[in-house]
């Protein structure tokens, strides 16, 4: 995307990123056409978007296209290209995506990229966070939040931070990443990319267009993310650091038993963040690590980081302590959309009242075993239900076959406040459901906003009786 230069796009895929695309290309005078296989994705793109064709792919003008712009969630390799990619590479034309044109447009742009199979999310507005509060200008977005091309113009000195996705890494073709966070690994996405080799392949891609000076800050708390701080470690041009949630990493920044301790070359500084309530447990100190990580080599201050860090409310749906009712805690994890993510709440909290279920994941919930004692009750919601009370009859966790979350959490509250009244301390109604919710809601946000909904009503008619 040059100044002064119109060009012709054609964009696959039309929801919230392809809409912002569009209005931000044609606002700078580029000419646009426009396809998606959905109907309902190309009505609300013609409400939302003046003046911008829409055309069946077969009916383009190949020949006049200069690039085409991808959505992230179109297939461009497995299990098999979506037509529309194979339609170009016929024709020679260049495939690009949202995030490399927002690149072009601010070459001199320092950019703090985020990914990883959980967290990053978490991560990304963390360093958002601290950038604020050193009152350093930046824009966050990417797969989080605002789509990067409907991101407001910075002055120069702006720092971008961006949450990256494997889907949208495989579409970065020459993005540089001068800050590249990589979190952790676990199974995800592998109907999309094959396998974990192709899965770890595509996020490894935001290491891809480093250069001298840049520095890659690396997980090394599971093995493929370990093994690939090992493999960057070896280039001489990145700087990496390592990072852990629970155990000391050489010259790296890792907590340990709650302090965060930044042990890099002449560094010994240790903050304790164990009371931070937005960032308990390991994963989350994960989390901390590799934002200070980030922060620090934005020559912001440490103390400052740490002060930002105690301000912090935490992500909403991912382990978002809402407040108690009646002595029993209420944490609102709907983002736990699979098991993994799921275990890391389950993990921190030992008597758990857990509202679960929707659509399962491959694998369903049989890696969570070892938190069965965690758990005095589950409430199963959504149509993973019956295999999720299968698996749990095994362990010997007593199930109730709610179907809804109104009916979830209005027996767990019950259930949960009697307990708490026999001296059970540490009760906690857990909505971490380690399932999507396409199901019953169009996303985790607006399951996680029903809950918070229920547990709004019942806060305010303790209080009312109080």
């Amino acid at each position: 995307m040059h100044a002064g230069i119109t060009r012709n796009y054609g964009m696959v895929g039309l929801g919230k990123t392809g809409q912002a695309t569009a209005r931000a290309l044609t606002a700078q005078g580029h000419r646009v056409i426009a396809w998606d296989d959905g109907a309902p994705s190309r009505a609300a793109f013609a409400a939302s978007v003046a003046d911008v064709p829409l055309i069946p792919l077969e009916e383009w003008p190949w020949h006049e296209v200069d690039a085409m712009i991808l959505s992230p969630g179109v297939p461009l390799h497995f299990p098999l290209p979506h037509r529309s990619v194979t339609m170009a590479r016929t024709h020679g034309v260049a495939i690009t995506s949202d995030i490399e044109l927002w690149c072009d447009a601010h070459p001199h742009t320092p950019m703090i990229g985020i990914t990883g199979t959980n967290g990053k999310s978490t991560t990304t507005t963390l360093i958002g966070h601290i950038l604020a509060y050193a009152k350093r200008q930046a824009v966050v977005g990417g797969n989080l939040g605002t789509p990067v091309m409907a991101l407001p113009a910075m002055d120069e000195g702006g720092v971008a931070v961006f949450e990256l996705s494997s889907y949208q890494l495989d579409l970065c073709n020459h993005t540089r990443v001068h800050t590249a966070v990589l979190l952790n690994f676990s199974p995800d996405h592998l109907d999309r990319h094959g396998s974990m080799a192709g899965y770890i392949q595509a996020k490894a891609r935001i290491f891809a267009h480093q250069q001298a000076g840049d520095v890659a800050i690396i997980g090394v708390d599971d093995d493929d993310a370990r093994g690939l701080y090992e493999t960057m470690r070896a280039r001489s041009d990145v700087r990496t650091i390592a990072i852990s949630g629970r155990m000391r990493c050489e010259g790296g920044v890792y907590v340990e038993n709650g302090v965060l301790v930044d042990a890099r070359a002449h560094q010994e500084k240790r903050f304790d963040v164990s009371a931070i309530k937005a960032l308990q447990g390991e994963h989350n100190w994960q989390n901390a690590a590799a934002a200070y990580a980030a922060c620090v080599l934005q020559d912001i201050a440490p103390e400052t980081i740490y002060a930002a860090m105690q301000q912090f409310s935490g992500l909403a749906h991912r382990m978002q302590w809402l407040g108690e009712v009646g002595g029993v805690s209420c944490v609102n994890d709907s983002k736990a959309t699979n098991a993994d993510a799921a275990e890391k709440a389950l993990r921190n909290y030992h008597h758990i009242y857990w509202i679960a279920g929707g659509v399962a994941k491959d694998g369903g919930i049989e890696s969570l075993r070892a938190y069965a004692p965690h758990i005095r009750r589950a409430y199963l919601i959504g149509e993973a239900a019956p295999l999720f009370q299968q698996t749990l009859a095994m362990w010997g966790v007593q199930t109730v076959m709610a179907g809804t979350m109104d009916k979830a959490f209005a027996q767990a509250l019950s259930d949960a406040r009697a307990d708490a009244e026999k001296a059970v301390e540490g009760a906690c109604v857990l909505l971490s459901p380690a399932c999507a919710s396409f199901d019953q809601y169009p996303n985790f946000e607006a399951r996680g906003e029903h809950f918070m909904r229920l547990f709004a009503a019942q806060s305010e008619a303790a209080n009312v009786h109080a």
